[in-house]
């Protein structure tokens, strides 16, 4: 006796249909599973004899042979367990009917209970474009599934209710999500840029950086509000396309992290601590599994204090940012997750935190500053488009009485902007200024006739490399685009400079 059906397998975030093939013949009672499945694959075995006995089902003492094509394929994940007890069952004949056109995924309790799986929506929608007509899922991952069309999410509690619905005696309607994602709807945040007192060439730099998507660092001493305004960076982000939005819940999925079950419309906001280790930051472990880069993807990578981290830590971020994508290489698998992320660190300006500070003394010597800022390397230091050097707030700034401009307000140039870039690029695989490349540059980045000799003589006297050259050019354009102006004038390019003389301040 023999039977087929379809489950799915994640590399990465890409899907890929496994045929589990079922063969139930005389002799010595046994049950193998082959074609390169992992650990929890092959415990599967004593999770699906067991959840067939208990849901009152008789386990077949046959020789049974469990084959997942294709077979140089590597298996993991514990989602197969109910493909293959229904492959069992209807090998067996306790299954009459079964659609070939049907996939399969969920885990088994020893009760027959039907459990949440991760990275069910990157392979619900690697099967629909394998022009899989029906899924059936955990019942708790219905939410995430139902956002994606053309395919019916059929949501379950348990290997009973399938089989019975298999059989014809019960019937599952495909389920609809009761209200589709709502992306015009107004955010809510708990913070806003109009608590923030004074600062108003961080938070121009801020509006700036959220208009092109532009890494900034953010240079002040202790209590000057660095972490606060960056914390409301959110608030002046543009909205998740549905697009973006089934990008960064498609890696929350694989990576366990959707508490919802439901679409993600927020944009992501990481700030892991300055003891995160590579592993942490970039993705890794036995099986890979995405890192706080690319759980920032489409949002922000927040580092605190970026001195504190290892520097062996920081350098891993040079390629990610380069690239926007991270490939993830392990003895048994290779998998590639994106990390297109706006890059947000905060440091103080030496161990102790008061150089420069107009009021308080710096205790440190020039060494031990030199050391402290040596921690960021100059290829870092190149790929952060903006630099923004902060003071500490004035009494008269905290007791101000007028109307502090509020994140609806800054958000709405931000939108502006954005779309003068959309409609630009529309034709290039571009979304933002922060991405364009040099060849983009020369093409989309024209200078007024005062514009480039300021340009020539800020790039002599600093002596800035060619990336950097390149970054002011693009944090130009993106002012520009604030501006509404097409051309690059005098003012953006002093603007750009300006978010980059600390260069030759701390690092020269």
């Amino acid at each position: 006796m023999y039977s087929k059906i379809k489950t799915c397998v994640l590399h990465g975030l890409n899907g890929y249909i496994i045929e589990v093939e079922t063969d139930l013949s005389k002799g010595i009672p046994v049950f193998n599973i082959v074609g390169l499945p992992d650990v929890s694959i092959k415990e599967s075995k004593e999770r699906v004899r067991t959840a067939i006995k208990n849901s009152g089902y008789e386990f077949p003492l046959s020789r049974i042979i469990v084959n997942l094509a294709p077979a140089n394929l590597k298996k993991e994940g514990s989602q197969l367990d109910l493909a293959v007890a229904i492959g069992i069952l209807k090998a067996n004949g306790v299954i009459i009917n079964s659609n070939e056109e049907m996939a399969f995924l969920g885990e088994l309790s020893l009760d027959g209970k039907i459990n949440h799986i991760d990275g069910a929506l990157p392979m619900v929608i690697s099967l629909r474009e394998n022009n899989i007509k029906k899924c059936i899922v955990p019942y708790e991952n219905r939410e995430e599934c139902a956002v994606i069309e053309d395919i019916e999410i059929i949501p379950v509690n348990s290997l009973k209710q399938v089989v019975d619905y298999l059989n014809g005696t019960e019937c599952i309607m495909p389920y609809k999500c009761e209200k589709k994602p709502d992306f015009d709807e107004e955010e809510v945040f708990d913070v806003d840029f109009s608590d923030i007192k004074g600062q108003e060439g961080l938070k121009r730099a801020l509006e700036v950086a959220a208009a092109g998507s532009h890494n900034i660092l953010i240079i002040g001493p202790p209590g000057s509000g660095k972490t606060m305004a960056a914390r409301r960076l959110p608030t002046i982000l543009p909205k998740l396309t549905f697009e973006e939005a089934i990008e960064v819940t498609k890696i929350y999925s694989v990576a366990g992290l959707l508490n919802t079950n439901a679409l993600i419309k927020s944009r992501p906001f990481r700030a892991p601590h300055h003891t995160s280790s590579q592993v942490s930051l970039i993705g890794g472990g036995r099986i890979p599994k995405p890192g706080e880069v690319s759980l920032a993807h489409n949002g922000v990578l927040f580092l605190d204090e970026i001195p504190e981290f290892k520097k062996s830590v920081l350098e891993v971020l040079r390629q990610p940012m380069e690239d926007g994508v991270v490939s993830i290489s392990r003895a048994n698998a290779s998998h590639t997750y994106p990390c297109r992320f706006m890059l947000v660190a905060s440091m103080n300006p030496c161990p102790c935190g008061y150089y420069g500070d107009p009021y308080h003394q710096c205790t440190c010597s020039q060494k031990s500053i030199e050391a402290y800022l040596g921690k960021l390397s100059s290829p870092l230091l190149d790929r952060i488009d903006i630099h923004i050097e902060v003071m500490p707030v004035d009494y008269k700034d905290l007791n101000k009485n007028v109307n502090i401009e509020c994140s609806r307000d800054i958000r709405e140039r931000v939108n502006k902007a954005r779309e003068i870039q959309i409609r630009r690029y529309s034709k290039e695989n571009i979304h933002c200024n922060s991405q364009l490349s040099p060849r983009d540059i020369k093409e989309y980045c024209k200078l007024t006739k005062n514009a480039e000799l300021i340009m020539k003589e800020a790039f002599n006297k600093y002596r800035f490399s060619a990336r950097t050259y390149n970054k002011i050019l693009k944090v130009s354009r993106t002012i520009a685009d604030l501006d509404g102006k097409e051309i690059i004038s005098e003012n953006h390019v002093l603007e750009a400079i300006r978010y980059r003389s600390l260069d030759k301040k701390y690092w020269g």
